[in-house]
Formats: structure tokens, C-alpha cells, sequence
């Protein structure tokens, strides 16, 4: 799974649900960009910090729990196997769910989360060759697909029944979806499968575009069969090709000739999204995403523009191609930029843009994936629940063997070093990242987000390094509190300071301040300011032992913007359009004061959970890169790439023909030597214009000293600040050994309290038979799933009820009624009831906890009379 690079520097959420792995051998597509727009759901209560569900027993320990973590390869085939033989420890990768009952049968653990989601991708141009017919130039046959797909077929045949169907742009049974839960299951009703309706959509729709129904059955065009070019996916997973296969069996059953090109995802990829949709080399696509976090999908109105407008930031075909309906196009807009005035607004925007998507259907959705990490019943994991362990931030802090300090863990994973490591332009690659996380301080989900953590179970954010935080965002945005460590005030307007860094002067190595761009004044929506310890520059060092400076932070935001202007002797095309792009939305940076560290950040981009806007600016990279920026390693990749000898990117590396930055193994490593051996003899300062106000001589040659007895001893260039340093790279053999960093700051038991999630499961009882205009009533238990102990009430933010008639339509959605401790009822009156026709009815019960994301559903059938 890849989490490709689309670089938008300076949104507070650098990377959307969608998160590309086209190229990937899992499930996953080209990202779309976050779009940082509001969400829908209600603040819970504000806390301070989360509650522990047990008090684990203190330590002295610092860094992480492991002595060492040793990572390999291992086939996913043979994941089970090597687990029981005691060659691994722990899968780290995410199997597709029709794994689990092997995983069961062996005995093992396993952790649960959603694994991306899977659909078919249609192109939707009309073809430059007017001799060869496009069906999914036509919406209406677009959307006729979805009646074709039994959605729980494919998750009941290839998925084991254990993953969930998919009809929706927004994730199952997740926050967006209960929260709309009325229009969601309306939709799923009216699209239910019916292969007679679709086959009535098509033969009305395709005479229209000079069609003709032959007497085998099959569709002619000039003479000739119309043939759907079906990019078919037979990598990853392995579970797009009977996806394939299946929709493919399906449109042949409707007339069409179906020519099913299986092909690996470089071989897709050329294809899908490199060549003009009207070049007419495909119709369809089995498309797959993943997702970057729970924080992401707190708010799902994005995927609109995202996945269906050719206003999408998604690179390529087939989006431009794709004629928007302009009540879509607005809606999806609008939603993407926030310009909703209230919650119930942007509610009733996004029920109708749900109606508009199914309407357009440039993707027909299938599945959302339920995936599954094994380990031995002896290991601790810590995991998100929407993405996995590999892209847990906080999952390294946690892994441990159960109630033991130190060892060495054994880690199998899909791959490593699939692409180049460096910070900038180099791999992210889910396997590849997760290795990285551990060497780092935080998140990697929010720019600079080493000042923070995600918690696991909410995607909310609480302090990691920074001391405190305030928000000022301007009055009427829908923005909500969640937590107690953030202080939060509103502003009629939000004024720039006229000495804010907005903007950078590559030739003359400087920032350019608002007033100099902005004569007339500026203005944000937002303005995060955070405060770090005074102890900041004493008590963090990098893995090499030299002390973070603020030279460190102020280098990472340059190198934000320096390699996106053509003045500079790093400018790379390839970074600059989205660095460019950035600056829409970014309105400034400043720092007030280096003791203590103290930051400002302004930008018209924003979360509507508050904690998601604060930028702490921590030196990670400035491109959604799970690596940090310790200023040397810059400074010497820099002096490289200027003399023409390396690239940051692929892109860039390619068209140059040099080598793409490693700051692990390859070529690159002799090259970083020596131009590391000339900053040292200098006592370089990068940018020294502007970085010489931040580092001395002094730091200079400290810094570069550390850098290469690092070097010598540890033959690589990656240094973090994280609770793991690299210590071995084995780049051929595909292994590396992580140690623990015992002068980390932080206690290995900092984040125990995400140690379990706190999931709710539901029992739901009541009569079997109901008479019609009767009042009616059901109870509702609510215990912490897998334990015989109630689900606090205060811990519960919602419990939902929807009724559904014997034709599946929802007839009342209502709230139960709080009874008793995880006690609620659903009282139907009579009018609800009188509604029901004679024959099976259904009533369904959703609660929507706070200390997790993840509602819980179930459902009781009775006889409606």
C-alpha cells in the first residue's frame, strides 16, 4: 500500500482518505489531497487527556518497550505459518479479511481495522474515435451499474463475509455515515440489487447513442460488438480480479463484451491515469484507496470533489474528463471549502451531494474493506482502527511483548525500501513509513506534527512536545473543541502580522514578509500559536546526540518552499505546482521567540475539530513524509542536488537521469559523504541569510561532527528523534534493525492508555410481532465489547434507531431513550407503527460512542401485522 506524495505543504491535514497505492501490490489508488474542510459531527465532551482502562504498573524505562525490533520481509502467503514456527513475532501488514478464520484456527491475535475500500473506476469521456462507443460517457448507464452489483455476494464470496458492502463515498458504518444515517440507508434501499432495473436503464439508454441489441444478445456499434477495455488489477490482495471478474460476468449479462485486461498495478497505472480518457485505451478500472487515519475521516465531504468533480485535485484522468452536474459541482465545492453556515446546512448539503454521487457515479463503489495484522498472543499492538498498525503513529510508543520490558521483537512486513528513503521527494510506502514512524517524534498526519499525537481510537490530537496551544479562527466558522489542553478564542477578523512570513525568496535566500506581499493587509481564517518547553533545546536530541535547535525548525520551513521557485538551484517541477498551489491557502508563519520556542501559523485551510488546526511546525518533512529534518542532512542532500549529483524525487531524478536521494543505502551514500565532508571543512550554513540568525559557526561544526561519526558508526544518514534509531540497513536483504533510544525524553508508558480500544457492542431485544398503530417499546444494552460490563453513558454520545418497513425503506429515525447505566429503550409510537406494512419489518439500533470512532450497529427482525 502506498501513501503516494501529492503535495500540498501547507494544509493543516496533509494527506486525505484517499491515499494512493496504484503502484502498490495492496489495495490502493492515486491520494486526493485533504481539503480540510468541516466536519459534521458534534464535539463530545472535552477531556484533558484519555482515560486509561486499566493503570499499567509505573517504569523508568525511556524510549520504547522493545531492545530491539528486528524488520523482514515475509510473504503475507506464509505470515501464518512463520508466526507459529516463531520466525515472526508480529505481521505488521494489513491480510484482506478472507484470512481471519485462518488466523483464528491458528490461535493467533490480531488487530482489526478498515482497509481501504475498493469500487470501479469508470472513464466518462466521450472518444476522440467516434468509431468506437464509450457507454460510461452516459450517467445514467454509469449508475445503472450499481444495480448490478450484489455487493453482499462479493463480500460473502470473496471477502468471507467479514469485510463490509460499499454503496457510498463516505465509509461504512464510520462517523459520516451514522451521522447521516437516514439518506445512507434510503440509498442503499433504493440501489439494492436488481439486475432487471439495470438491464431496463441500459436498453433505454443505449439506442440513444446509436447502439443496437443484436440477436445473440450483445450490444453493436458500426457493425461491431461494443467491448468495454476492463483494467482488472491481479496484484495486491489478490481480491480486485474476482471483483473484476464478477462485475465483468455481470455487464456481459446485460449485452456488453467485456475485454478483461488483468495487469499489475505498473502496468495499470500508465494506463488509467497517464493517458487522456478520450485516447479511449480503457472504460473501466478496478480502483482501490486506503485511508491515512481516523483524523481524516472524522470528515468525509471531501471524497465528493475528490472522487467525482473535475475540480478534484486527484492528478490525471479520468476527473477533467468528467462532466460535473452543477448542482453537484456546487455542492461538492462548497462542502470541500467549508462555506456551510451551520451544521444542519452542511447536513442537508451533503445528504443531496450523496444523492447527486450515486446519480453521477464515476465510481461505483463495492467494498470497505475490514483488514487484519496477526501476531502471537505473547505481543502487545496498539493499532488505528481505520488504517492498521503500519500507520499507527502512536504504535511503536506501545509494541511490546505482554508485561515485559526489553527483547527483541521480530517484525515481517510486505516489503521495505521500495522506493529511495529521504524526507523530501523519497519513498512512502506503507512498510516503508511505518519503520520511519518509529524513529520519529508523533504524528505524521498534521504538518509539523511532532508536537502532537493521534489518538488511535478518535483521530483527535493531544500534546507531544508541545507545552501549550491556542487557536483563534474567525467568528462563524463551524469549528468544535473537543479537548481540554487547547485553548480556543474567536475573532471577528484574523489579521496577518505585516512581519509574517509568507512566501520565500530563493535568490536572495530570505523570507518575504506579508507586508512586502501584502501591502494592503491580510487576513486568515485561522491562526495556531504553540509554545514549546524552555527545556525544548536541552532535553530532545537527534539520534546522533546533537541537540535540536531552532535552526532545525526554521530550515524544514524553507525547505517548504525553496524547492518549488526556479531560482534556486533545487527547484524541482515536480514539487512546485503543489508547493504553488499550497500558497492559496497559506497565509503565513511567525516566530515570536526562541525561548521559549514559540510559533505562529496562519492559513484560510481548516478542520472543524480544533485540535487538527494547530500547527506545531516540528522539523518532519514538509510534504506529508513520515521523516524528520535534522537541518545537516538537509544542508548536505541540498549541496548534492545543486551540484547536480542527486534528486530528491523520482520525477526529477528520472528526467535528469541521476540518482534519487537515499539516506540509507545505494550510491547516494558515497556522494552525501563528500559533500558532507565539505560542509564540515566550511562550517556551512545553509541559507545563511536567513538561517545564520538561528545557527552559529559553533552548532555548525557540532552538528556536522555528530552527522559523521553517526555515519562511520551506523553506515546510513537517517536520524530522527523518535523513540527507535536505525541502527542496521540491510537494503538488498530487504531487513534492518530498529534499537531503543534510551536518552528519548518521554517514558516508555507515555501513551499506555491507548493500549485498548474501548468498542461498544450492542444488544438489542423487543417483541417478535407487532400490530400496526400499536405503541411499542425495545431495550438497548450497551457493555465494552468482549467484557460483561456496561458502556458508560457519559462515554456515549449518541444512540440512534432507524425503522425499517418490509420493502426495506426507512419509515422513523428517532433517539432511545436513556434508562439506565448502558440501559436505553426505543419507544415506536403509534404513528411510527402504523406506518408498517403487513409482513417482516426491521428495527436497528447505532450507537456512537466518543472514546472510539467506530459505532456500533445490530438489528432485530419481527413481524409486522
Amino acid at each position: 500500500m502506498k501513501q503516494r506524495k501529492i503535495f500540498t505543504v501547507f494544509s493543516l491535514l496533509i494527506i486525505f482518505s484517499m491515499v494512493l497505492a496504484a503502484c502498490a501490490p495492496a489495495a490502493t489508488e492515486p491520494p486526493a489531497v485533504e481539503t480540510d474542510s468541516p466536519a459534521a459531527t458534534e464535539a463530545p465532551a472535552a477531556t484533558e487527556a484519555p482515560a486509561a482502562t486499566e493503570a499499567p504498573a509505573a517504569t523508568t524505562r525511556h524510549g520504547g518497550w522493545l531492545d530491539e525490533i528486528v524488520v523482514s520481509v515475509v510473504d503475507g502467503d506464509s505470515a501464518i505459518t512463520q508466526l507459529q514456527a516463531g520466525t515472526i513475532d508480529f505481521f505488521s501488514f494489513n491480510l484482506a479479511s478472507n484470512v481471519y478464520p485462518a488466523i483464528k484456527e491458528a490461535g493467533l491475535s490480531s488487530t482489526q481495522s478498515l482497509g481501504g475500500y475498493y469500487g470501479i473506476s469508470f472513464n466518462p469521456a466521450v472518444f476522440t474515435d467516434t468509431s468506437v462507443l464509450n457507454p460510461f460517457s452516459n450517467r445514467k448507464i454509469r449508475e445503472a451499474v450499481n444495480w448490478l452489483i450484489d455487493r453482499n455476494y462479493v463480500n460473502q464470496e470473496i471477502y468471507a463475509g467479514g469485510s463490509l458492502p460499499k454503496l457510498l463515498p463516505v465509509t461504512t458504518q464510520l462517523v459520516e455515515y451514522t451521522n447521516l444515517i437516514d439518506t445512507a440507508r434510503a440509498l442503499e434501499s433504493k440501489y439494492a440489487y436488481n439486475v432487471e432495473k439495470a438491464k431496463e436503464v441500459v436498453d433505454a439508454e443505449m439506442p440513444g447513442m446509436g447502439a443496437e441489441l443484436g440477436a445473440d444478445g450483445k450490444w453493436q456499434f458500426n457493425g461491431a460488438p461494443v467491448t468495454l477495455a476492463f483494467l482488472i488489477r491481479s496484484d495486491g490482495d489478490g481480491t480486485r480480479k474476482p471483483i473484476g471478474d464478477y462485475v465483468s460476468n455481470q455487464l456481459e449479462g446485460v449485452g456488453f463484451t467485456v475485454d478483461r485486461q488483468y495487469k499489475t498495478s505498473s502496468e495499470a497505472f500508465p494506463i488509467w491515469l497517464g493517458t487522456a480518457a478520450a485516447d479511449g485505451q480503457w472504460h473501466m478500472y478496478t480502483a482501490g484507496y486506503g485511508v491515512s487515519g481516523l483524523g481524516s475521516l472524522r470528515d468525509e465531504s471531501g471524497n465528493l470533489q475528490q472522487s467525482y468533480l473535475n475540480t478534484s485535485t486527484q492528478a490525471g484522468e479520468p476527473y477533467i474528463s468528467n462532466v460535473s452536474d452543477p448542482e453537484f459541482q456546487k455542492l461538492g465545492d462548497d462542502l470541500a471549502q467549508g462555506k456551510y453556515s451551520s451544521k444542519e446546512e452542511r447536513d442537508a448539503w451533503m445528504a443531496r451531494a450523496l444523492e447527486l454521487s450515486l446519480e453521477d457515479s464515476l465510481f461505483v463503489w463495492v467494498i470497505d474493506q475490514q483488514t487484519y495484522a496477526p501476531y502471537n498472543n505473547n505481543v502487545q499492538v496498539t493499532t488505528d482502527l481505520a488504517t492498521g498498525p503500519e500507520s499507527t503513529n502512536v504504535g511503536p510508543y506501545n509494541l511490546r511483548f505482554v508485561d515485559q520490558e526489553g527483547g527483541t521483537m521480530k517484525v515481517g512486513t510486505n516489503d521495505l525500501f521500495t522506493q529511495p528513503w529521504n524526507s523530501i521527494g523519497g519513498s512512502n510506502w506503507i512498510w516503508d513509513a511505518s519503520v520511519q514512524r518509529a524513529t520519529t517524534m508523533g504524528t505524521s498526519n498534521i504538518v509539523g506534527g511532532g508536537g502532537l499525537m493521534a489518538d488511535p481510537y478518535t483521530g483527535l490530537a493531544y500534546p507531544q512536545r508541545i507545552a501549550s496551544a491556542e487557536l483563534t479562527y474567525k467568528e462563524g466558522l463551524p469549528i468544535n473543541k473537543n479537548l481540554d489542553w487547547l485553548t480556543v478564542k474567536t475573532a471577528p477578523q484574523v489579521d496577518v502580522p505585516q512581519d509574517a512570513w509568507v512566501d520565500w525568496d530563493a535568490k536572495e535566500q530570505r523570507f518575504i514578509t506579508a507586508a512586502e506581499k501584502f501591502p494592503d493587509g491580510l487576513t486568515a481564517n485561522i491562526k495556531s500559536v504553540v509554545i514549546y518547553p524552555s527545556d525544548l533545546f536541552e532535553t530532545i536530541k537527534w539520534h546522533d546526540g546533537s541537540p535540536i535547535s531552532a535552526g532545525d525548525f526554521v530550515m524544514s520551513m524553507i525547505q517548504g518552499f525553496d524547492p518549488g521557485k526556479t531560482d534556486s538551484p533545487i527547484y524541482d517541477e515536480s514539487l512546485a505546482l503543489s508547493i504553488n498551489a499550497g500558497l492559496v491557502s497559506f497565509k503565513g508563519y511567525r516566530i515570536t521567540s526562541t525561548d521559549p520556542l514559540t510559533i505562529e501559523s496562519y492559513t484560510d485551510s481548516y478542520n472543524s475539530t480544533a485540535e487538527l488546526n494547530v500547527a506545531p511546525l516540528w522539523p518532519q518533512s514538509p510534504f506529508g513524509l513520515s521523516g524528520e529534518n535534522s537541518w545537516p542532512i538537509l544542508a548536505v542532500s541540498n549541496l548534492a542536488e545543486a551540484a547536480g549529483e542527486l534528486a530528491y524525487t523520482s520525477d526529477k531524478s528520472d528526467a535528469s537521469e541521476i540518482e534519487n536521494t537515499s539516506w540509507v543505502g545505494g550510491p547516494s551514500l558515497e556522494i552525501l559523504s563528500k559533500y558532507l565532508d565539505q560542509a564540515a571543512g566550511e562550517s556551512y550554513i545553509p541559507y545563511e541569510p536567513t538561517l545564520g540568525q538561528y545557527i552559529t559557526k559553533e552548532e555548525a561544526d557540532l552538528r556536522y561532527a555528530n552527522l559523521k561519526k553517526w555515519y562511520a558508526d551506523h553506515g546510513h544518514f537517517w536520524v530522527g528523534t523518535g523513540p527507535y534509531y536505525l541502527d542496521q540497513v540491510f537494503t538488498t536483504e530487504k531487513s534492518l534493525v530498529l534499537k531503543n533510544n534510551t536518552d528519548f525524553v518521554d517514558l516508555a508508558d507515555r501513551w499506555s492508555v491507548f493500549s485498548e480500544p474501548k468498542l461498544a457492542e450492542i444488544v438489542l431485544d423487543g417483541p417478535g410481532q407487532v400490530k400496526a398503530g400499536d405503541e411499542v417499546v425495545f431495550d438497548v444494552i450497551v457493555n465494552l465489547k468482549g467484557k460483561d460490563q456496561a458502556y458508560l453513558n457519559a462515554d456515549i454520545r449518541q444512540v440512534k434507531y432507524i425503522l425499517y418497513d418490509t420493502t426495506g425503506t426507512v419509515v422513523s429515525i428517532g433517539e432511545a431513550v436513556e434508562v439506565g447505566e448502558g440501559q436505553y429503550q426505543v419507544t415506536l409510537d403509534s404513528a411510527a407503527t402504523s406506518k408498517l406494512q403487513t409482513g417482516s419489518a426491521k428495527l436497528e439500533v447505532a450507537v456512537v460512542p466518543i472514546p472510539v470512532a467506530i459505532p456500533a450497529f445490530t438489528a432485530i427482525d419481527f413481524v409486522a401485522q
